[in-house]
């Protein structure tokens, strides 16, 4: 996996493979080509909480190699805007939660100054948020401005068909078999944004290495129950 600036790595799961890619498919392909080296200034998703960003971000990471970087600054924000000077030596640089720093001048500045390296050096910026750029109240309108040139996609939530076909594609991912009666089990007994779904789908994978048992509605219950299994 691709290494970060800061001591952090991609999540093994965050690859394109393990993406349901339903209604988001022009999206989907569009990052596989940035991943795989098609030129342009790169682009801007966006898309509320739990719809695939991190996910994706980290996808075109894991593809691009060593010359991508993932930035997330839910993470790094703190960090300050000095972590962004020399990144615009690498082909490609991944902004998770851009939106995060809008209305910070120092941050704004600094994102500013990469956008413009990055376009001198032939690199290309693949930002994520909650929000398309003119709605994300920049004080700096250079970089609206700059951000408004991306190519904009939103994200698409999933409909609850499609939430159990991305739950069965990552338990596929993992090895495991996810009946459907199952995953609709799931969506019934936990919360339904796809993070906690994943985050149980995470759970009841330790949980049947160690007991050696399938993903059984009765397996599924005992586990949510706190029940031994």
């Amino acid at each position: 996996m691709s290494q970060l600036v800061l001591p952090l790595r991609l999540a093994d799961h965050a690859v394109f493979a393990s993406f349901l890619h339903d209604g988001n498919e022009t999206l989907v392909a569009t990052l596989a080509g940035i991943a795989a080296g098609d030129g342009g200034q790169g682009c801007w998703l966006w898309g509320a909480a739990a719809t695939g960003k991190t996910h994706l971000l980290q996808a075109v990471c894991d593809q691009a190699g060593d010359q991508s970087v993932y930035l997330p600054l839910a993470m790094l924000e703190e960090a300050g805007p000095e972590m962004l000077h020399g990144l615009a030596a690498r082909d490609l640089v991944c902004i998770d939660d851009l939106d995060r720093v809008a209305g910070d001048k120092h941050w704004e500045v600094a994102l500013f100054n990469l956008f413009n390296e990055l376009q001198e050096e032939g690199g290309q910026l693949i930002a994520s948020a909650s929000s398309a750029p003119r709605e994300c109240r920049f004080v700096l309108a250079d970089l609206a401005s700059r951000m408004s040139r991306l190519p904009v996609f939103q994200l698409r939530a999933l409909d609850e068909q499609q939430r159990v076909a991305a739950l069965q594609l990552r338990a596929r991912h993992r090895g495991l078999e996810l009946p459907d009666e199952t995953a609709a089990y799931m969506l019934k007994r936990s919360r339904r944004d796809m993070a906690s779904l994943y985050g149980l789908l995470d759970r009841l994978d330790l949980e049947a290495l160690r007991a050696q048992r399938r993903l059984t509605i009765p397996f599924v219950r005992d586990v949510l129950q706190g029940s031994s299994v």
